[in-house]
């Protein structure tokens, strides 16, 4: 049985769970293919500690954690609300396929309608077929104001070389 819950950072087994599911998934061909760097598995925790609107959503099966969304607080000047970011999503790789995915998108809706959020937003690799259909079945889509101009695009521009 898969319970959803919200990570307590400052609990050693929640912290090593988090870093443990991180680095699963950055190792993964979806997360870059590369182990997590030893600087940030020391430091991720005591970060995400130091930041307001962060949560950290874990799918339980018993003891273990089987999955995991992090999920960090932004504004919509559009709307002048909040909104929530669901920056990273992991299921693990032996306990896919159960819905774990939507348990957690779903934790994570509640936790932006109780917050006031105006939306809920999310990047997704073109390639991650599997994860867009997780996020459709959800009632994610691309984002657009205007058909006419367009879905938006995620750039990035790297700093740390």
């Amino acid at each position: 049985m898969i319970k959803i819950i919200l990570a307590d950072l400052s609990l050693p087994k929640h912290a090593q769970a988090i870093i443990s599911l991180l680095d699963e998934y950055a190792q993964d061909p979806m997360g870059g293919g590369a182990q997590l760097p030893a600087f940030v598995r020391a430091n991720l925790i005591a970060e995400l500690k130091k930041r307001q609107g962060v949560y950290v959503i874990m799918a339980m099966l018993g003891d273990n954690a089987a999955g995991m969304a992090i999920c960090f607080e932004g504004f919509s000047t559009f709307a002048c609300k909040p909104l929530l970011n669901i920056h990273d999503v992991i299921v693990s790789a032996n306990h896919r396929g159960r819905g774990i995915a939507k348990q957690l998108l779903a934790k994570a809706e509640e936790i932006a309608i109780n917050s006031g959020c105006c939306k809920l937003t999310l990047e997704v690799l073109e390639g991650n077929i599997t994860a867009q259909a997780a996020y459709k079945a959800c009632g994610f889509a691309g984002y657009e104001l205007d058909p006419i101009m367009g879905k938006a695009m995620f750039w990035q521009k790297n700093l740390i070389q």
